[in-house]
This record gives C-alpha cells, structure tokens and sequence, in this order.
C-alpha cells in the first residue's frame, strides 16, 4: 500500500478518477465538477497549469463559445424561425420522420462543415424553432430525443467522415506523424460509412423514436412569409461568409475555431453586431463552456502525466489479442479504446491508441493501418456523455437532464456493441483489411 502511496502516477489517477466519477454520476453539477479538477490538479502539482488550463487553449473550447454566441444572433434576428418555419411544413407530419430528418440534417451537415461544435450551433435553435411550431415544448421527453438527435447525430455519425470531427483528426495527425501514413477521405468514406454511418443512423433513430416518443402536430400555414429583415439579410451573409470559410479550411488554413471566433467578435460590435452585453451574458452558457475546458485539461494531463501510456500498456497485457482467433482480436480491440475512453475521453483517444498501434499490430496479425481504423468505432460510441463533448454542448444547449443523455447513450452503445460490431468486423473482412 505504502508503494502506491508513494507511486508518482497515485495523485493523478486519484485526482482524475474522482472528477470521472463525479461527472459520470452526475452528483455535482459538470462545471462545478471541472473547477474541482482544475483547483485540486493545482493545488497537488500534478502537471503544469498550461497542461490543466490546456483545454481553454484548446480550438473546441473556443468554437463551443463563439457557437454559443452564434446561436443567440440567429435566434434572435429570426433566422431559426425562418428556417424553422421552411422545415417544419415538411419534415413534421410524423415524429418518426421528424426524427429521421434532424438526425439525417446533422449528418448531411458534417460533408460540408468541419465542426462538430459549430453545426450543433447552427443546427440546434433551428431544430428548437421547429419543434415549437410542431408543438414540442422544450423541457418534455419528445424535444431531449429531439436535441440529442442533433448531438448523437453530429457527433456519432460523423466519425465516419474523416475531417469531420475532432478524434479523427488527431488520428490521422497521429498515424501520419508516427508511421507516415496518410489516411485518404473516400478509403476512409468507404470502410466506416455503410455500418458506423448509414445503419448507426438508423439505430440512433428508432432508439429516439423508441425512448423518447413525441406526437407532432402539423403547422398551420402562414398566408404571406414576411420579408427578410434587414437584421437576417445582414447575419445570412456573416454566416454564408463562415460556412465558406470552413468549407475552403484546407485552402487558407485558418482553423474552424478561429473563424468562428472572429464571427462572435463581429456578432458583439457595438451598433454593427446583433446582440448586446446583456443578451450575450443570458443567452452564453459559460458553465457549459467551464465543462468542456475540463474534459479537455483533463484529457491532456492524462496524456502529459503518463496515465494513458500505463493504462494502455496494461490493457495490452491483459487483453486477448491473438492471430489465431481475428474476431476476439478485433473485439479486444474495441474494447481497449473503450476502456481508454473512460479516461481519455473521445478527442484523447486516438492520441494514445494509434501510438501504440503497432504494438497492437504485432499482437494480432492484423496490418497496421486496420488496426488504426478499428479505434473509429470505439471512441464514436461513448457509453457516457462526457465522453464526448459535442453531446454535452448539445445537452447544455438544449437542457437534456444527465439522465436522459446517459439513456441513449448507453442503449446505443449495447446495440452497437451487439449488433454493429460483428458487421463492422465482418465488412473489415469484406474489404480485405483483416
């Protein structure tokens, strides 16, 4: 006992296993929780403070802000509403294919714009819009299935698009920066889109419709759609003008956050902008903001402190991999980026997976870049919210109780684990990647 005392991995784990927890059960409110971890991870020296502090340097910390301030502009000038009221006509006469089009609008969004945060933004006031002309009041059991539609089908789903979301960026920075290899976009459409993305998607929407059952009521017609408000004509552009500018990334290279970014500062200008200082200090969950600057520090400090490395090496020893026997190597696998997801959450994983990737490799017989692949269904399927921020932001922006994000969550996850992961591994076969 005295040994892990003095073990110098015994503070951290301690420190981060208790934060885990405590958002894992929800016993205190998740920000309160992340400035716990950034007072006691100080106060015990267990990393530098630009590793703790390390997620409010982070882009998603700053694309889940000047989202936020995005979603307050639209909805105020109406934009929400107007694209609310263009939907609603059509997408609402059943809750079935209510459902079916926001999960099938987030995922269509993700092709087009690289952020999971920033399509949440778009997305969410524009699906609240049009719940409300549905009938759907925020607050009951139909709209949390609603908003988590957009979070689960955002985050989930695009995984299978490879500059879609953060974890597969940094797996392919990771596999490109350890083993030179650079994963190409259609390879990477073609092996995760048919099971991970198209039957995922049908999944997540029954369980919705399952869990969370609504009964839309069909608008009534407006007789005349009022004109464009000088206000929407003026914030369209600005948006047009950002979607642009995440689309081309590539081309300019000026990352999504900061584009975002430079969007809210013109979105708060005095006279030029669209909200003012009061609507921006309601309207901006700064808690939800804390909440994902502590899931990031935290990542980050398991990853510098040398946490993730011991645990991952430790899960090498322990789990069965074994050439002889491809599918329980496979689930194995699988269930070593689970575990790590506990701890690392979504956006840490692939950091640490794919460097051990060889490793991996050579325990299975599996070729190497497969093995780097198999981690995709891992860490897109969390079993808890806070492993991965995009369906938290998604919760805190449409105020889905712990509890119900945690439901889907969970019964996605056995369903997946059941039924999608034998095809997963069998289409792997079908490729000739195993």
């Amino acid at each position: 006992m005295s040994l892990w005392l003095t073990h110098p991995l015994f503070l951290p784990s301690l420190i981060i296993g208790i934060t885990i927890v405590l958002w894992a059960t929800s016993l205190l409110p998740e920000f309160v929780t992340a400035l716990l971890f950034f007072t006691a991870a100080m106060m015990a020296k267990i990393a530098p403070p630009e590793v703790i502090f390390g997620g409010f340097a982070s882009s998603a910390f700053w694309l889940v802000f000047s989202g936020f301030v995005l979603g307050v502009a639209i909805r105020k000038t109406g934009l929400a509403d107007r694209a609310a009221r263009a939907l609603s006509s059509r997408l609402t006469t059943s809750w079935l294919q209510m459902v079916a089009s926001v999960v099938l609008l987030s995922y269509a969004l993700a092709f087009v714009m690289p952020s999971n945060m920033g399509r949440i933004a778009l997305l969410m006031p524009i699906v609240a819009a049009m719940a409300a002309r549905a009938g759907i009041n925020q607050g009951t059991r139909p709209w949390y299935g609603l908003a988590l539609a957009v979070g689960f089908g955002t985050f989930q789903l695009s995984a299978t698009i490879l500059p879609a979301n953060v974890p597969n960026l940094v797996m392919s920075g990771a596999a490109e920066g350890s083993y030179g290899i650079h994963l190409n976009y259609l390879p990477y459409l073609l092996l995760h889109t048919p099971v991970l993305g198209i039957l995922k998607g049908l999944i997540l929407i029954g369980l919705i419709c399952w869990l969370f059952p609504g009964q839309p009521q069909v608008p009534r017609e407006e007789a005349i759609s009022a004109p464009m408000s000088r206000e929407e004509k003026r914030l369209t552009w600005l948006l047009v003008v950002v979607l642009t500018m995440w689309v081309t990334e590539s081309w300019h290279g000026i990352g999504p956050a900061w584009t975002g970014l430079a969007a809210a500062c013109v979105t708060l200008l005095p006279r030029a902008g669209f909200i003012n200082g009061d609507e921006f200090s309601s309207g901006v969950n700064i808690r939800t903001c804390i909440y994902v600057a502590g899931i990031l520090g935290l990542a980050i400090t398991v990853t510098q402190t040398g946490i993730g490395s011991a645990v991952g090496e430790a899960l090498l020893r322990v789990m069965p991999l074994d050439p002889a026997n491809p599918f329980t190597s496979f689930l194995a696998l699988t269930g070593i980026t689970t575990a790590l997801n506990f701890i690392m959450t979504a956006n840490g994983v692939p950091a640490l997976f794919t460097t051990l990737a060889q490793s991996f490799s050579d325990a299975t017989g599996f070729p190497l870049l497969s093995v780097i692949m198999i981690q995709v269904l891992g860490y897109s399927t969390p079993l808890l919210p806070y492993q991965a921020s995009p369906i938290v932001v998604a919760m805190a922006l449409g105020k889905v109780p712990a509890r119900s994000g945690m439901l889907l969550c969970m019964a996605l996850a056995v369903v997946t684990y059941l039924v999608l992961l034998p095809l997963d591994y069998a289409w792997f076969r079908v490729l000739g990647r195993l």
